[in-house]
């Protein structure tokens, strides 16, 4: 469920991207301290740009472990990943509703079969696939849920790291 966000998210939004956050419509996902962990924006920006990237990965200690993941290459493995019909047929799914929810902020003309992160035929970014696991839920983006699954050790959601 997305919240509207608050002016003490909007400051804490800031504070973990160090600039305010441009598009901002709410908070798709909270740490258990109640700290946001997934930035929701609008599918076009301020300025008019178009913005594919409807849910992005904001809490710091969990962009650190994706980062990593991204630095040792586990892309490339999970884009490998894909090769199982089953998980391609989830992906895929993923990448559908990802649109399917981007569509409920607005129409934008210029994003129409684009989703975020690869989807459905590649992984390129960790960091939006994880916020779409967070604010979905487990078993609806499959190469989100794999990256959480690595990073448990160092980052999960049941557990404040702020």
């Amino acid at each position: 469920m997305i919240e509207e966000p608050t002016a003490e998210d909007v400051a804490v939004f800031t504070q973990q991207l160090g600039r305010r956050p441009r598009g901002l419509v709410g908070v798709g996902a909270r740490c258990v301290c109640g700290r946001p962990l997934v930035a929701v924006t609008a599918p076009r920006l301020e300025d008019g740009s178009p913005f594919p990237t409807t849910y992005y990965l904001t809490s710091p200690g969990a962009v650190a472990a994706i980062s990593a993941l991204e630095s040792a290459g586990r892309m490339r493995e999970f884009a490998e990943a894909l090769a199982d019909p089953e998980i391609a047929a989830a992906y895929r799914v993923a990448h559908d509703q990802y649109i399917a929810d981007r569509a409920k902020l607005g129409d934008v003309p210029e994003l129409a079969g684009i989703s975020a992160g690869g989807m459905p035929g590649r992984v390129k970014c960790l960091h939006a696939l994880v916020g779409h696991s967070l604010v979905a839920g487990p078993g609806v983006n499959p190469i989100g849920d794999l990256a959480l699954a690595e990073i448990a050790d160092v980052w999960r959601p049941d557990r404040c790291t702020c």
